[in-house]
């Protein structure tokens, strides 16, 4: 079956959407929720660690905490950065006081941090707080 595995990052089920199809709200076969979001969406560790396994769409985390004054800073960046994305990519925040194996498992020794995983491994990594512009085009390149 062609088309890109996505996963829900409301359920976890692993959809298949035509490439073409990326743009037009495509939703889980499983639960309805979109797949893909004009916003970052909040993912919790067994999540992240499935869809940065299973996705053909470049997936963005932005590991962060809410004591952390930069992270604070970046979040509506973060956000905006994902609306110019929007097929392109996937950003999802994970909150690393809340889940502290997070840093352990992704080796995040401050934040903010950014990764890019594509196909089953991490592609690019990144520390410190950067704007909407910078963060998109980091995302590309």
């Amino acid at each position: 079956m062609a088309g890109l595995k996505v996963t829900c990052l409301d359920c976890g089920q692993v959809n298949r959407v035509p490439e073409e199809r990326l743009s037009d709200a495509p939703k889980c076969a499983s639960c309805g929720a979109k797949l893909i979001s004009e916003k970052a969406v909040e993912v919790d560790l067994a999540t992240l660690a499935k869809a940065a396994r299973s996705d053909d769409l470049p997936l963005v985390v932005d590991f962060w905490a809410p004591w952390c004054g930069p992270c604070r800073m970046m979040a509506p960046e973060f956000s905006k950065a994902a609306m110019a994305l929007k097929g392109q990519a996937r950003l999802v925040k994970l909150n690393t006081e809340a889940d502290p194996r997070a840093s352990a498992t992704y080796g995040i020794r401050g934040i903010p941090t950014m990764v890019k995983f594509k196909g089953g491994r991490e592609t690019k990594r990144q520390s410190g707080a950067m704007p909407a512009t910078a963060i998109a085009d980091w995302v590309r390149g």
